[in-house]
Formats: structure tokens, C-alpha cells, sequence
């Protein structure tokens, strides 16, 4: 195996080389003790945008502190973005029921006529009976013992991941009085003329997979601050930048989230919790490194 050309350094050695690249740090011990707690290539993600590569030197004035502030701000924010990104799956879980089971069967969900891609749905189908399968859940064991073995729409949901929900959404068949219509009513929304209307399936399905994409991001403790993703929720045309980012950022899946919102109440509190943490760390970040708009507060 080729040797890694970087030799491994201590905190202490790491801490050095930032000092001499012009960082600020107070208090050497608490430094180390706080690269030991968080780890010091973690807490470097959150100074790219105060580093010149071309210098190779901290932006004049940069603290160790106010790196450690905005990571404080990342883990706080990624924990309000958790909460709400469940509260969304939860009540899709929900609509998604009442949605198919107006058709009065528990197991409509076994039923290809129902969906578009018939090869989609018998994969998605596999996934899902693999699922069942290793579930211990106890209404999974109660279908086995009560009811022969079969898994109604309801128990079966449950089962489902995030992500495999989202592709049954996807896979849905459409039309006037299909389920997806009637699913796509509980996210209606108001257009520019001030009629109310439907998001169509690749609309719904786009702000489904961007939250799903952000709840992964923030249930694997992943950087949110400072951080550009290439999946791109369709945006209300109200909501729409101009001119248009090359790449997506928070006020686009702030955006998602809202469109998916399981009540105005809930939504309500989280932008109020939203500001307020925005509030508390407004020293130490920079809202463009969020893509947030001049205008979000109007949007969000």
C-alpha cells in the first residue's frame, strides 16, 4: 500500500499550525479539549469560508471560539431541522394512508393497478416485504398471528423507511380522482393569481425527496452551515430566486419543509425557533452561508 503523504499530528501540533496560519485561539488547553470532544477535521469544516487557500492564512481577526460558536449553531440547528423533518414524515406516513385507503382496501398497497411502473412497484414491493420480514414490531406480529399473515396498508407504512415511502409516492398513478390526487389536496397552496391548487407529482415528489435528503444529512450529524447540495426541490414560483443559484442551499429545503408542513401551528413555532437561533448566534454567522436570501423572512 503507497504511504499517505501526511504524517499524523497531535492537538496540540494542529492547534500550532493554526496559530500559524494567523488563527486566533485564547486559551490553548480548552482548544485541545475541545478538538478531543469534537474532533479536529469536523471543526474544520466550519472555517473553509475564513481560510485564503492562495495565502494559506486565517482571515485577519478569525477565533478559535467563533469556529467553535458556529459548530455550536450547526448542531443546534441540524437538532430544529430533526424535529421538523419527522413531524413532515409522520403526517405523510398519515395522508398517504387516508389516501389510498379510499379505495376500502387494508392491502391496496399490493396492488400493481394502483401504480405507474409496474417493474418499480414489484422492487419497491420486494424492499418492502424484506422489511416486513425483519420487523419485530408487535402489530407486525399481531398480523401474523391474528390475520394470516397479511399486513395491511396501515402496519405496513410503518415499516416503511423515509426513502421507500417517497418512491411509492413517486411510483403512484395519477389522474382526476386517483389516490395521488387525493393526497396531493393536503398540499395545496395558493398561486401568484390567488387560486388554489395542487402541486403536480414531480413537484410533490421533489420536496419529499429534498427532505428526505435533509433529514439524512442531519440524522448523520453532517455540516449544514456553509454547505451547497445538488438536489433541487421545484420551488413555488413566488419563492423562486432570480437569477437562479447554481446549487441549493437551506432556504430551499426551509422551502420544501414549509410546502410539507404538517400544520400551520407547527410551522409557526419552528420559524419562531428558526429566528430565534439565528438570533442568538448572529456574531459569529453569515446568513449567505445558509443561501439565504436578503428577502427569506417574506418567503419562509
Amino acid at each position: 500500500m503507497k504511504p499517505y503523504p501526511k504524517n499524523v499530528l497531535s492537538a496540540s501540533d494542529l492547534l500550532q499550525k493554526c496559530i500559524q496560519a494567523g488563527m486566533i485561539i485564547s486559551d490553548i488547553s480548552a482548544a485541545e479539549a475541545k478538538i478531543n470532544e469534537i474532533g479536529f477535521y469536523r471543526l474544520r469544516g466550519y472555517s473553509f469560508h475564513l481560510y485564503d487557500h492562495a495565502t494559506k492564512q486565517f482571515k485577519v481577526g478569525t477565533t478559535f471560539d467563533a469556529i467553535v460558536n458556529i459548530y455550536k449553531f450547526d448542531a443546534e440547528l441540524r437538532k430544529l431541522l430533526f424535529d421538523m423533518t419527522c413531524q413532515v414524515e409522520v403526517a405523510l406516513r398519515a395522508r398517504f394512508c387516508e389516501a389510498m385507503l379510499q379505495s376500502g382496501d387494508p392491502l391496496i398497497y399490493l396492488d400493481p393497478s394502483f401504480f405507474k411502473d409496474k417493474a418499480i412497484f414489484w422492487k419497491n414491493t420486494s424492499t418492502l416485504s424484506s422489511e416486513i420480514a425483519r420487523s419485530t414490531d408487535v402489530f407486525i406480529a399481531h398480523n401474523y398471528a391474528n390475520h394470516d399473515g397479511q399486513i395491511p396498508l396501515w402496519a405496513a407504512v410503518e415499516v416503511m423507511s423515509f426513502g421507500m415511502l417517497s418512491k411509492y409516492i413517486k411510483n403512484m398513478a395519477t389522474g382526476p380522482k386517483s389516490a395521488f390526487q387525493y393526497l396531493a389536496k393536503f398540499y395545496s397552496y395558493k398561486t401568484l393569481k390567488g387560486n388554489i391548487a395542487c402541486p403536480n407529482q414531480d413537484m410533490l415528489t421533489s420536496w419529499i425527496h429534498s427532505v428526505v435528503v435533509l433529514r439524512n444529512i442531519c440524522a448523520h450529524n453532517s455540516r449544514v452551515y456553509n454547505r451547497s447540495l445538488s438536489t433541487k426541490p421545484k420551488l413555488l414560483n413566488k419563492d423562486q430566486q432570480n437569477p437562479q443559484p447554481r446549487f441549493c442551499g437551506l432556504y430551499h429545503f426551509l422551502l420544501a419543509m414549509k410546502y410539507l408542513r404538517p400544520s400551520d401551528c407547527a410551522w409557526n413555532k419552528f420559524t419562531a425557533d428558526f429566528k430565534q437561533l439565528l438570533q442568538q448566534y448572529q456574531s459569529d454567522i453569515d446568513l449567505g452561508k445558509l443561501h439565504l436570501p436578503t428577502d427569506w423572512q417574506q418567503h419562509i
